[in-house]
């Protein structure tokens, strides 16, 4: 980054994450920097922060109000980065000394809004990327960061410039076809298991996750409340959550899990029915899946004889020997991403890209090219509207 306006303030950025690790980092940013930092800091050989070149790490003391070693590097004219000890002690301390010698202490996600504020699309893409919970998401990201997306929008904005509506349209609808993926790469899809008392729910979601989250036994209406477990299946990540067995609850307590249960599976991305399929499929069951039409249905219990009542097609599985595991995790995998966008694809992430996205391919829709431009444009960059309207 270049040298920072005066008129900016000297702002503090905690950029490890809150709590215990190995290691902790600050960022010191703005014209004061320097100035902020020299009666704090003191370096090895008693060199000063004025002397150091960009890109240089040195050791030193910080002598504030809890004396502790640190390794600084000086990143720019006006950044200086502070590492220490991982403990929550030590970065609280010094994030504290510097608020008092004048630092403008900020959220991280706020600091990288403001530094990075010409390429908004960017910025977004560095904090989704925190969020991240796996290798496959995190790639889809990093194209994402690399100007996948804001180089279609440039195309798009061409196009509309240049009236080729028809294909403006085609493309913004292509983009928004992975909407559902793109924002669930920084937030994890929400599968919900539901079904009658002692059907092996809890069973079946540790069997899914790999490991005894949920409280098994043969009494049923064990499972109170809501238990949730995050996991990835084929590298999307999901939480799976197990909800008290549907039926009518004998005490406040466990009516209270079933209610929360309910309000849990109206909001899941997808919803698993499990049913035992030794038992009668009676009517409470029956209703139960008509309920929720647009339910994948599991029939547990195949280890068992199957009942002879008749029941709605479903996949087979067993919680116990592991048979059909498989089966139902590529049926879940297919529901949540039916297709997977091709490397390097342009895909928009957040709220404010889809709901942009959308109304500029309004706008298209009412032969209105000069807004959606303005939209797109405005996804990009404020600076690149600006440029427009002069």
């Amino acid at each position: 980054m270049g040298r920072m306006s005066s008129q900016q303030p000297t702002v503090v950025v905690q950029l490890t994450p809150a709590g215990r690790g190995a290691v902790a980092s600050c960022l010191v940013a703005g014209p004061n920097a320097i100035g902020l930092l020299a009666p704090l800091l003191r370096l090895r050989n008693d060199r000063s922060l004025e002397t150091l070149h960009p890109g240089r790490v040195v050791v030193g003391q910080w002598r504030g109000s809890h004396p502790e070693e640190v390794v600084v590097t000086r990143r720019g004219t006006d950044e200086v980065s502070i590492h220490c000890h991982g403990g929550r002690v030590a970065i609280a301390t010094i994030m504290s000394d510097l608020a008092d010698a004048g630092g403008q202490v900020v959220e991280w996600r706020q600091w990288l809004g403001h530094s990075m504020a010409d390429d908004p699309l960017a910025a977004e893409a560095v904090i989704a990327l925190a969020q991240a919970r796996t290798e496959r998401c995190a790639g889809i990201l990093l194209d994402q960061f690399h100007g996948a997306l804001r180089n279609e929008l440039q195309k798009l904005i061409q196009l509309l410039e240049h009236g080729e509506a028809e294909e403006a349209k085609t493309r913004l609808l292509e983009l928004l076809k992975w909407s559902p993926l793109g924002l669930h790469l920084a937030a994890p899809w929400q599968v919900v298991i539901c079904g009658a008392p002692n059907v092996g729910k809890s069973s079946l979601i540790n069997v899914l996750v790999g490991y005894g989250r949920a409280i098994v036994a043969p009494q049923p209406g064990t499972t109170r409340d809501v238990v949730s477990a995050s996991t990835a299946i084929d590298g999307w990540p999901i939480e799976l959550s197990d909800t008290a067995g549907i039926r009518a609850a004998a005490d406040p307590l466990e009516a209270a899990g079933i209610d929360a249960g309910r309000q849990r599976l109206a909001t899941a991305d997808v919803r698993l029915l499990v049913f035992d399929r030794s038992a009668a499929f009676g009517s409470d069951e029956q209703g139960l899946a008509a309920d929720w039409p647009d339910a994948m249905i599991v029939h547990n219990k195949s280890d068992l004889p199957p009942h002879t009542d008749a029941r709605p097609a479903g996949i087979s599985v067993s919680a116990l020997t592991g048979e059909g595991i498989d089966k139902l995790l590529e049926a879940i995998t297919i529901r949540l991403v039916p297709t997977v966008p091709p490397p390097q694809s342009p895909v928009p992430f957040t709220s404010r890209q889809v709901e942009g996205i959308a109304a500029a391919a309004e706008q298209v829709q009412r032969k209105e090219m000069n807004r959606a431009s303005e939209i797109l444009m405005r996804l990009i960059s404020l600076d690149c509207r600006r440029s427009k309207e002069h």
